[in-house]
């Protein structure tokens, strides 16, 4: 099934001024965004994460849940 164009509703030029005048004239404390996560790595041992694979299990978390979980928790607890 094809869909038929609205002419009426679009634009029919829309520059990358256009663009930009949008993303930085728009009230930025109305608008939050979700920051994207990075990827990162680190090394430890298998029988220590298979330890904290079963406690996050435990709490309902997956692997990468339960490692954000638990770095909040520190800096809340250590960031005075």
């Amino acid at each position: 099934m094809a869909l038929k164009k609205n002419e009426g509703n679009s634009k029919t030029h829309y520059s990358s001024i256009d663009k930009a005048n949008d993303l930085f004239h728009k009230d930025q404390t109305t608008i939050k965004k979700k920051e994207k996560k990075i990827l990162t790595t680190f090394s430890i041992e298998p029988s220590f994460k298979k330890e904290l694979e079963v406690m996050f299990a435990d709490m309902g978390l997956g692997w990468a849940a339960g490692i954000r979980f638990a770095l909040k928790e520190f800096i809340k607890k250590y960031s005075s």
